[in-house]
């Protein structure tokens, strides 16, 4: 705070030897103001403790999605214990499957049937009813 009224008393200081119209420029003046840092108090020691290891994923059979619906065969797998999901256009136009319950599930990737983990990532193929 006292770097503030330091300031604007050199500024107006300078601003007073301006006066009048003598033609002359006024000097200028650059001041600069660093702020001391604030103090920092240690209240209590910090004790870091290890973290524990991530468990291990479960294993699990993968059930078979092929002919459901998209939105209840993401819904059946997430109830399995089953994650990490991803979806594409079976036709190969990488169209978005924007409403999932407009989409049937015609392949997947495990093959259903197979114990793999939980974290595995499993990508169900799916068209549009009808197509």
């Amino acid at each position: 705070m006292r770097a503030h009224y330091l300031l604007v008393a050199v500024l107006a200081a300078a601003l007073t030897g301006c006066g009048g119209n003598s033609g002359t420029a006024a000097p200028v003046v650059t001041v600069t103001a660093t702020p001391p840092a604030p103090a920092v108090t240690v209240t209590e020691a910090v004790t870091e403790t290890p973290t524990a290891e991530p468990a291990a994923a479960e294993k699990k059979t993968l059930p078979d999605m092929v002919g459901k619906n998209l939105q209840a065969a993401q819904d059946e797998l997430q109830a399995a214990g089953f994650y990490v999901l991803n979806d594409k256009d079976a036709t190969g136009q990488n169209r978005f499957q924007v409403l999932d319950r407009d989409w049937v599930v015609t392949k997947q990737t495990p093959a259903a049937g197979r114990k793999i983990s939980t974290d595995t990532l499993i990508t169900l193929y799916a068209k549009k009813y009808g197509e």
